[in-house]
Parts: structure tokens; C-alpha cells; sequence
């Protein structure tokens, strides 16, 4: 099966389930890219475009959201969500894919990016790096090749990694060692590998067990395919999927101007450019950074991207930065989407009860419009949810809990989107609640 069947495959799948609370998601990546006759990636989405012209809006969600549903505590909300089961569903700008599907597919993967669009993803996620040519490409992080790929099984390209692949000593105890990044080699380097789970196996002797390491509540069921794209192939996938943009120009780990020349601003600037040659409507794309620097270029520069440029806000919590004071300094500046940590929006009253904090309060009046993330990224949640949830843990304790807090999200905190590591979650309950 080739590219262009798979995808249409996924959509007229996805056309057949939607109306089905029962449906049961349907995936094949059995494509072999090695195949002599396999025409080139950029090719095939040129040609999927006109395939899937009629399909893309199809969606389909899949048993999850329904087996979260049943697994929530009685009360209201959890009676509003079942009376939703049988209702058809869309694509909503309120589900953003967060790296794809990363839950259960390689994060920023044309398979991962598919699976969100076919869940109802209405804006999904490239996060930008640079290769040592300067291309743009789609990696959580600049050095993040040795988790997320099979570069390390790769001698040639092991050797070029910032720190080849160095196996554990289990006498002492010493773990494996590696740090491979997209500025350690070229573009068609980049595009020889495999996207595989992020994860590693520490103790790993050689190079493909420390390819392991997945959690187990994750899966390598779909990893045996993972094609890694380009920041412009992203773009071409995207428009033909029929879903939004929200690019994120990653924090680079090496020192600013790259190569002596290539600065920080050329970085942001190339990032805009991709969507400006692709003909995008700045109004389907809303840029991220962790730095704000990043985000004032792109208002002040490139103001028409700039207007929906979302800071990352990352700083620590207190009464300082979660101040009216500094939420109005934010938004004085011209920005006007702030996406922080979900646990930073949160917190629980007297009774338990999850309620927004100072931070999502101050935030909204002073003309903020907010972004949660991550749903979905915790694992099981009947622990307290981990990081992502760390300001409400004492009223975390199921799974089903993932939609009290998307709930306190959507009406209390009123959040414009939330991301998720599987979309089909945010998009029914966008779906069962009226949101775009």
C-alpha cells in the first residue's frame, strides 16, 4: 500500500465510523518505504490533496473517550458527556494536537499528524528545529534524535551526533549515553531516519536496545512506521488534511548566531516564511515560543502572524508572575494568547473542588485569551496525574478525571483550546459541549 492509498484509506475509514460511538479506530501502516517504485513524500501529498478533497472533514474518535466517560465520577458532568454518545462529530479548533497523537504514535510523525487530523484535531502541532544546513524540520527538540529516531542505530550517522551512542555499564551501573541533534546533520541525513516512541532504554549494551524503553502505558504498536517531515511538508500535509497550524520555534541548544551568521531572528523569520510561501492565511496559524523575545519579533515584524503569536509561558509560579501586574505588562506588549502549564490555571478550593487559580483569573482580565497544556500526557491518572496536574492531585484519582479538568478548562478558566496527546478526548467533549 502506497502514501496516497494510505491516507485516503484513513479518511474514508474515518467517513464510515464517525457516526458510531462503538467504532473502533482503524490503522495501517504497512507502506514499505523502501519500495523501488515509491515516489518521493513531497509528490504524494500533492497528489493525496485532490483524493482526499471530499473526506478530509470526516472524524472519527474511536473507543477512548467513551471508556473515559464511563470511568468518571457520577455527577452531572459525566451525565452531560453520555448523552453525547451517539452524536455525530467535527473537527474543532478547541482540539489541538499536541506533536500528533503522540499516546500512541511517534511525535511528530506524518503518522502521528494523520491520526490527530482523523480524531477531530482542528490545529495541530510542528515543532521547528534547524538541520546543520539550516532546513526547518518537525522535532520537539533540537537534541532529541536519539530518543525519538533510530539515528543511533545509524553508524554513520552516530558518529556525527554531538555524543555518539556510549553503552551502560551494568557492573557499575553507569547508564547508556547519547545526545544527537538535528544541527548534528543535514536535511536528507534527517530524512534517511525512522521516527520511533520517545523513550530510551538507560541500561541499554547496544544501539537497538536503547532504542526501548517505552513506557508501558504508551504502546510500539504503530512505531514500526514513523516518516519524519519537514517543517514545509508539514505545512502541505496540513492544508491537505483540511486542520489549522501552530508551529513552535524550539528553544536551539546551540549558541546563537548558528555557524556565526544564522541568529535567532533568522530562525523566527524562516519560520513565518514557510507559511507566507505556502500561501496559509495568517489567521490559521498561531506561532509559539517559550521566548518572548520570539514572540515580540513576530508582532512587531511580522505583525499579521503576529497577532495570534502564543507565549509559552514557563516562568515559576508566584504571586509575582501570576499578578494582574504582570499579566497587563504581557498584554501591554501586544500579546494576546498566553499558553502556560495547565496545573498553573487550576488550583482546588476549601471542599477539593477544582477552581481557576490567580494566574488564569488575572490572566483573563487583562484581555488574555489562554491555551492549556498537555491532556492525555500523564499516564494513568489514579496517582494524582503527575507533573501536569501538580496544583489539583488530591482531586485526581481516574482516568475519567482527564474531563473534570477539561471541563474547569473550557467553562471556568475559559481556555480558547487545549492540547492533547490524543485528540479524539478534547474533541468530544468540544463536540458534547457546543465549542468550535
Amino acid at each position: 500500500m502506497n502514501l496516497r492509498t494510505l491516507i485516503v484509506s484513513f479518511l474514508c475509514c474515518g467517513a464510515l465510523l464517525a457516526s458510531s460511538a462503538s467504532a473502533h479506530a482503524w490503522y495501517d501502516f504497512g507502506a514499505d518505504r523502501t519500495s523501488p517504485g515509491l515516489i518521493k513524500l513531497k509528490e504524494k501529498l500533492k497528489a493525496l490533496k485532490q483524493d482526499i478533497r471530499h473526506n478530509r472533514n470526516a472524524v472519527h474518535l474511536g473507543p477512548r473517550p467513551f471508556w473515559l466517560v464511563e470511568d468518571m465520577d457520577e455527577g452531572p458532568l459525566k451525565e452531560e458527556l453520555l448523552s453525547c454518545r451517539a452524536d455525530r462529530v467535527k473537527r474543532t479548533d478547541f482540539s489541538i494536537g499536541h506533536r500528533g497523537a503522540p499516546l500512541q504514535f511517534p511525535e511528530h510523525t506524518m503518522e502521528s499528524y494523520v491520526a490527530a487530523a482523523q480524531m477531530g484535531a482542528g490545529i495541530v502541532e510542528c515543532d521547528v528545529a534547524f538541520t546543520s544546513d539550516r532546513e526547518l524540520v518537525c522535532r520537539h527538540a533540537q537534541n532529541d534524535l536519539h530518543t525519538t529516531t533510530n539515528i543511533v542505530t545509524v553508524p554513520e550517522l552516530n558518529a556525527k551526533c554531538t555524543q555518539p551512542f556510549v553503552p551502560a555499564d551494568p557492573a557499575s551501573g553507569t547508564p547508556a549515553r547519547a545526545e544527537c541533534r538535528t544541527s548534528d546533520i543535514t536535511l536528507a541525513e534527517f530524512k534517511s531516519l525512522e521516527g520511533k516512541m520517545d523513550a530510551f532504554n538507560p541500561m541499554a549494551t547496544t544501539p537497538e536496545e536503547y532504542l526501548g524503553g517505552t513506557a508501558d502505558w504508551r504502546t510500539d504498536l504503530y512505531a514500526s512506521r514513523g516518516t519524519l517531515m519537514t517543517h514545509k511538508e508539514s505545512i502541505e500535509l496540513f492544508q491537505a488534511l483540511g486542520v489549522k497550524f501552530t508551529p513552535e520555534l524550539k528553544t536551539p541548544v546551540v549558541d546563537m548566531p548558528w555557524q556565526g551568521e544564522y541568529s535567532q531572528e533568522d530562525y523566527a523569520r524562516q519560520m513565518i516564511q514557510d507559511y507566507v510561501e505556502a500561501g496559509v492565511n495568517p489567521k490559521h496559524v498561531w506561532p509559539q515560543s517559550f521566548q518572548l523575545e520570539d514572540v515580540l519579533f513576530w508582532i512587531n515584524q511580522m505583525p499579521e502572524f503576529g497577532r495570534q503569536a502564543v507565549f509559552l509561558d514557563e516562568s515559576p509560579l508566584t504571586p509575582e508572575t501570576s499578578s494582574l501586574a504582570y499579566m497587563e505588562s504581557v498584554k501591554a506588549q501586544g500579546v494576546n494568547v498566553l499558553a502556560p502549564a495547565l496545573w498553573k490555571m487550576l488550583t482546588l478550593d476549601a471542599h477539593d473542588q477544582i477552581v481557576p487559580s490567580d494566574y488564569a483569573r488575572n490572566a483573563r482580565a487583562a484581555g488574555l485569551d489562554l491555551i492549556a497544556w498537555t491532556v492525555e500526557r500523564s499516564g494513568p491518572l489514579a496517582s494524582g496525574g503527575g507533573w501536569y496536574h501538580q496544583t489539583i492531585s488530591d482531586a485526581i484519582d481516574n482516568d475519567g478525571d482527564v474531563f473534570t479538568v477539561i471541563d474547569v478548562l473550557a467553562r471556568e478558566v475559559g481556555v480558547i483550546g487545549v492540547f492533547s496527546d490524543w485528540p479524539a478526548t478534547t474533541t468530544y467533549y468540544s463536540n458534547c459541549m457546543g465549542l468550535k
